[in-house]
């Protein structure tokens, strides 16, 4: 069997958690206050070697500059609690570790509940990483445009992802588009609209100026165009986001269709496998890679992280509570298959409808789909999962429910998208299996397809959107759909069912959410956006854990106004000479002021 091939291949490893320890008060003591206020601060210092006016001095360090950028986006996916696996965890595809009641979440809660908080403040600090480059562009003198314009297009497209992913975390929030060099304590909230446009210029301009092509992990035209394509259809501009997104499908890339990269020759894989390999996602033979996140044991240390997704997206197998006939410890963290299902922490708890319910089409189910994204070949069913205590009486058998410790814990050996989540360590490593190093897909040509599937939709092009669909059904081996069978949760459907563990899974249903809202579709409104919403309504119809409510002792509940995350108090408090609103619904919002629908500090370089 593959699991036991798999089993008997692998190596134990070991492991180091990265850790995060920022709060909410890095927005003013970090981004905003980054000079001293003291009686020292008129006396002079030497300037440290990583100063801006030590680095900025030539096109290198520019360069140098967009090297942090980079590694910025990736801490979104790797490391430890990361802000990946809290999309998922607020989202139809299951719920958080020790989140399962949202209401615990407020403006002041302690500890950041897994970072809903603390991303706010933590964005910010790489907001401020971009406009230092932003602003010092033209302190030098550049020899070539095209290396001026590559560096700001570049720095302007990661501020443009930095802000998409605040307004679709927290919506209307505070825009700072240049350097600061002064303590500001008087910022107001900007209209996500407003931003949104704003940050589509930028994009705009980051795809003049890229390059057609670039190395694996690096920026590109096609690159903007696809992040393009997503910013007009939040803006509801559909003409817009297919013309963007046709150019992506017309460039240089293809869907892969044909076995490929390191298992090609191992007859029980499939495609799909082979496409969600770490080790195939950067090689020149993938023609279906548009952006990815390079990560590599032996690269460069910026190059160098953990995917954690085993720690943090398996079901808990090793756990004592899985108990053998003999009410005794079945599992152990040990041997082959701790080696390759990992250290499972299952920081985001997978819902039945993500492992059976969505699988349902045309008659299959979970087990009988001819959808190779739901093969036994990809997924690492929980019968498969063995007891592998060798002093239990029951080693090596499947683990049997009957005799776990309550009934409700076999909702915690759910079956595992093996394909997305398996990143082995190296040959070598010696320490706990979390999840090692490996390349991981941003873009991706199937996700280009589904953006323009959307588009169409919107539209009312169902045909076009069905065509677009079926591009990405046909290579899985799925049924094509017809334009009868697609409405906006099928889409959402599809999207998960290709794209999980690559899109921002709550960002995602909240720019849907939004388009929704704005044009006033199936009843909602952006009047009442904090009590009525699509994102709440397919989380309560599609998430089985909130569909219950209560299994066991936990309770699964969760209100509209959790479509956006609440801001932290203390941002909003120390902010003394201005406005920062916080999200309707929660505490504190009675002191809000209509937000500013105009940027007008855009453009305030700082000249040495």
């Amino acid at each position: 069997m593959i699991k036991i091939d798999i089993m008997n291949k692998i190596n134990i490893n070991r492991f180091h958690l990265n850790s995060f320890g920022r709060n909410a008060w890095i927005f003013v003591t970090v981004l905003l206050l980054q000079i001293s206020c003291s009686d020292d601060f008129l006396k002079p210092e030497p300037l440290s070697f990583y100063a801006p006016e030590n680095v900025y001095v030539n096109k290198e360090g520019f360069e140098a500059g967009l090297i942090s950028c980079k590694r910025m986006v990736k801490n979104e996916l790797y490391g430890g609690w990361n802000n990946q696996q809290l999309e998922y965890a607020t989202s139809d595809y299951g719920y958080g570790l020790s989140l399962t009641d949202y209401t615990i979440v407020t403006p002041s809660t302690k500890g950041s509940v897994h970072d809903i908080l603390g991303m706010f403040s933590k964005i910010y600090g790489y907001i401020k990483d971009t406009n230092v480059i932003i602003s010092r562009i033209d302190n030098i003198t550049w020899n070539d445009e095209k290396d001026r314009n590559f560096i700001l297009g570049s720095a302007l497209f990661y501020r443009a992802w930095w802000y998409y992913r605040l307004i679709t975390s927290y919506g209307d929030v505070p825009y700072i588009g240049y350097e600061l060099t002064e303590a500001r304590l008087d910022f107001y909230t900007h209209s996500r609209w407003t931003i949104l446009e704003k940050i589509i210029k930028d994009v705009e301009f980051a795809a003049e100026w890229l390059p057609l092509n670039s190395e694996p992990g690096e920026l590109n035209r096609y690159v903007a165009l696809h992040f393009l394509s997503k910013l007009y259809l939040a803006n509801s501009e559909y003409d817009k986001a297919i013309d963007a997104a046709t150019d992506v499908i017309n460039g240089p890339y293809e869907l892969m269709i044909q076995r490929f990269g390191s298992d090609a020759d191992n007859e029980e894989y499939n495609l799909i496998w082979d496409l969600h390999r770490p080790v195939n996602k950067s090689i020149p033979t993938n023609k279906e890679s548009i952006w990815n996140l390079i990560d590599r044991v032996d690269g460069p240390d910026d190059t160098k992280g953990w995917r954690i997704t085993m720690r943090g997206f398996h079901s808990q197998w090793w756990w004592s509570w899985v108990l053998d006939s003999e009410g005794k410890s079945g599992t152990t963290p040990s041997g082959p298959q701790y080696s390759a299902l990992g250290r499972a922490n299952s920081d985001v708890y997978q819902s039945r409808w993500f492992s059976y319910d969505l699988w349902n089409e045309f008659g299959y189910n979970w087990k009988t789909t001819p959808d190779l994204r739901r093969s036994d070949a990809c997924w690492w069913e929980s019968k498969e999962i063995l007891y592998n205590n060798p002093a239990s009486v029951d080693y090596g058998k499947p683990i049997n429910f009957q005799h776990l410790a309550n009934k409700y814990d076999s909702l915690r050996l759910w079956p595992m998208a093996y394909y997305k989540t398996y990143y082995p360590h190296a040959d070598d490593y010696q320490g706990v299996p979390y999840g090692g190093n490996g390349d991981s897909y941003l873009f991706r040509l199937a996700g280009t397809y589904l953006l323009r599937a959307e588009a169409y939709f919107w539209k009312g092009e169902k045909g076009k959107a069905a065509d677009d669909i079926n591009e990405v059904r046909e290579r899985a081996n799925a049924l094509p759909i017809s334009s009868a069978d697609i409405d906006i949760d099928y889409i959402a459907d599809e999207r998960m069912r290709e794209l999980y563990l690559e899109e921002f899974r709550h960002s995602e249903m909240v720019r849907i959410a939004n388009i929704m809202a704005r044009n006033n579709i199936d009843g909602y409104s952006l009047d009442n956006f904090h009590e009525n919403n699509w994102w709440y309504d397919r989380v309560m119809n599609y998430n089985t854990w909130f569909k219950e409510g209560q299994i066991g002792p936990n309770i699964y509940r969760t209100t509209p106004k959790y479509v956006y995350w609440p801001i932290d108090v203390n941002v909003i408090t120390t902010n003394t000479m201005g406005v920062i609103n916080q999200n309707r619904g929660y505490q504190g919002d009675e002191l809000n002021k209509p937000p500013l629908t105009e940027i007008i500090d855009e453009g305030r370089p700082n000249k040495d």
